[in-house]
């Protein structure tokens, strides 16, 4: 059974759990959209986890040039030099990973950074955002229910924003002050997204 976010066909089972060594279960790897998955490092270097899925093209935003991934037929991999921080120029490739994205429709593509929490999900938004059409917030919306524990750093939010903004000429979304520091709210309301995190927002 499918059910649909506007031009997403997203399997209903859409994320795999592993058994960590203290017991707990964790997301391994996430289904964002058809041949489109979300993970942290340990995930993309698990022969398992790409063979099975057939991944062709990974997305490396870890910051780690060195990864030495498994051997697999046909597999290409992308670097995003940035790191985790506020002020890293993750928008500078919001264009370049997206397009290489999309112009990988034919195969099946894993974007991970090291916990699958903040810069990977971040492109994978801004993927949404400009080539199936979605808002910023209903883009955070589609990724956050297939991996509910994602946090982009107040730095990558407000360059999702200012992408947002330069795609449609308005944005969905917006910054606010909380006692938790500054969260992401949906513009009209006064609603956080998130209840805050230490590593979800900055406090200023």
């Amino acid at each position: 059974m499918l059910f649909y976010f506007e031009k997403l066909h997203i399997p209903e089972v859409a994320s795999c759990y592993f058994r960590s060594k203290s017991g707990v279960n964790r997301v391994m790897i996430s289904q964002v959209g058809p041949g489109l998955f979300l993970s942290g490092l340990e995930s993309a270097l698990n022969l398992s986890v790409l063979s099975c899925r057939n991944i062709t093209l990974i997305v490396n935003a870890s910051g780690l040039e060195d990864v030495v991934y498994p051997q697999l037929d046909g597999l290409r991999v992308l670097h995003v030099p940035v790191q985790d921080q506020p002020h890293a120029p993750l928008r500078h490739y919001f264009d370049p990973v997206g397009e290489r994205i999309h112009q990988n429709q034919t195969g099946r593509t894993l974007v991970h950074c090291s916990a699958g929490r903040s810069r990977s999900p971040t492109l994978v938004i801004a993927y949404l955002m400009r080539f199936e059409g979605l808002s910023l917030r209903r883009a955070h919306e589609v990724v956050l229910d297939q991996r509910p524990f994602i946090r982009p750093n107040a730095g990558f939010w407000r360059q999702l924003m200012d992408y947002e903004r330069t795609l449609f000429g308005r944005t969905t979304m917006r910054m606010a002050r909380t006692s938790g520091g500054l969260l992401p709210e949906t513009c009209g309301t006064l609603r956080t997204l998130q209840d805050p995190e230490p590593d979800y927002c900055i406090n200023v």
